[in-house]
């Protein structure tokens, strides 16, 4: 039991003293980042689906 309080003590202590947290504007420049390479990634599968879609339908002949 003393390893598992030893363990929460020192995650605690690297936590509060050890990590370095972003800044507000740094917190809200990264999630605009990820929120435009979403987008641009859900626009690149939805290319790709409506693009292989439309192939089998020539394909195959079904609408």
């Amino acid at each position: 039991m003393a390893n598992v309080l030893g363990f929460f003590k020192e995650s605690y202590e690297e936590i509060t003293q050890k990590v370095t947290w972003p800044t507000w504007g740094q917190l809200q420049n990264h999630a605009v980042v990820v929120l435009i390479a979403s987008l641009i990634i859900a626009l690149v599968v939805l290319a790709m689906d409506k693009a292989s879609s439309n192939i089998l339908e020539l394909l195959y002949g079904t609408k």
